[in-house]
């Protein structure tokens, strides 16, 4: 487990200690979460189209520049109840940089994304990353009862999840300073199912790299280390999965039209069931890539040192002659990288 809990760290910092839980728990009322839906948003899509949010103006909270990179803290809000801090970084000396936006696993936190070594590599070779924690997370999670979490409140989740791509999109082509036109989406677990719902209904999602979805929600819910085993009759019921079913991946993925799509699933320690990974896999358009790992010091060891877990997803967003050269420099890498572990 301690090689699962290294790579999580790596990707996408640590997760909430038990005090971070009761802090949240604990906010004033003031800042109180509506537990009932919004007649302005509708849960039951991850389209926009049947939802009206409007955005306030962006508060920028924090600009600092840095080595390399130019970061940014700003609070944007389409809901009175849901402020979102958002993190933008563009590399310095470079205009309008390719965007990849990265969405991390439940329990998610903002840590990440104030990362000095995190920010550098996902910079690194000229590319704008943009975070944020999806809904009911992090500090979007408040005033709520402890009943009312991420699973219990999944279609919720994951389609607010889905709109904030959406409304996020929309912000940065306001900006004007970034290529919108290459955008990509780097999902870990539950960020991942939302990558792929966001990527079915916005064509401006050219690229998505995912890594250990959550999905095939009868099998997920009944055997995932995530579900406390007290609540899964509560999930397995057919309104539930009804309610969730627009959100799978396993329905998703064989109408998405998303032009570059990669799968990473990891055997031992994934909080995704075997066969559910299978059934996610079976659903991927012909055209997608996939690799398998049997274990995260694996993956870890293959993908993710040195920053190499992100070179994927930029490498979709080069230009077709940056692109060759790009894949030509990481085969070279990489077997060099498999000799050193031979040598070893």
């Amino acid at each position: 487990m301690e090689s699962k809990h290294s790579f999580m760290r790596l990707l996408s910092g640590i997760a909430l200690s038990s005090a971070a839980w009761i802090a949240l728990a604990t906010l004033p009322a003031s800042f109180a979460q509506s537990a009932s839906p919004s007649s302005a948003e509708d849960f039951s899509t991850a389209s926009l189209a049947t939802s009206h949010l409007h955005p306030d103006p962006p508060d920028l909270v924090d600009r600092d520049e840095e080595p390399g990179y130019i970061s940014e803290w700003i609070t944007v809000r389409w809901r009175p109840d849901d402020p979102i801090y958002l993190y933008v970084f563009r590399p310095t000396r470079v205009q309008k940089p390719p965007v990849v936006i990265y969405l991390y696993d439940y329990p998610a936190e903002t840590d990440v994304f104030r990362d000095d070594d995190w920010c550098q590599r996902v910079t690194a070779g000229g590319y704008a990353a943009v975070g944020f924690v999806p809904a009911l997370n992090g500090q979007r999670y408040h005033s709520r009862p402890m009943k009312e979490w991420f699973v219990s409140e999944l279609q919720e989740a994951l389609a607010k999840s889905a709109h904030d791509m959406q409304m996020v999109l929309d912000y940065l082509t306001e900006r004007g300073d970034l290529d919108m036109n290459h955008v990509g989406v780097f999902g870990v677990g539950a960020g991942a199912t939302i990558a792929i719902s966001a990527a079915s209904v916005d064509s401006r999602i050219k690229a998505i790299d995912l890594v250990d979805p959550w999905g095939d929600w009868p099998v997920w819910i009944a055997r995932s280390e995530v579900v406390p085993d007290d609540e899964r009759p509560l999930f397995l019921k057919p309104e539930f999965l009804k309610s969730v079913s627009a959100f799978d991946p396993v329905a998703v993925l064989p109408k998405l039209n998303t032009p570059r799509i990669r799968l990473d699933q990891v055997g031992q320690g994934s909080s995704t069931p075997e066969e559910a990974k299978k059934h996610v896999e079976a659903t991927l358009p012909a055209t997608a890539e996939t690799h398998r790992f049997a274990t995260f010091a694996e993956f870890d060891s293959m993908t993710a040192s040195g920053g190499r877990a992100f070179d994927w997803i930029k490498l979709q967003l080069k230009a077709p002659e940056s692109k060759q050269a790009a894949n030509r420099a990481n085969h070279r890498a990489a077997s060099d990288h498999k000799q050193e572990l031979q040598a070893k």
